[in-house]
């Protein structure tokens, strides 16, 4: 599922997105927030030091990606 924001590039300069990925959603929000895009998938290829990062788009200028960082999570621990 995704959505449509409006945006205006030369006013703003620059886009947020945000990116969570657990074992089988990738949610990622942008524009602080103001849309979303969520897909349920499998991977199996795509794990730990196997995974990559792709940035790409349709226009006339270059993607620049300005600030990248990862974190990894643990399960949860629950009490009782």
């Amino acid at each position: 599922f995704g959505g449509f924001v409006d945006f205006d590039i030369a006013k703003e300069n620059k886009i947020s997105l945000r990116t969570l990925i657990d074992n089988s959603v990738v949610e990622s929000f942008g524009a602080e927030g103001r849309t979303c895009i969520t897909s349920r998938v499998y991977p199996t290829l795509a794990i730990r030091d196997s995974a990559k990062l792709f940035a790409f788009n349709g226009g006339a200028q270059d993607v620049r990606i300005a600030n990248l960082t990862a974190w990894e999570i643990t399960r949860p621990q629950m009490n009782g």
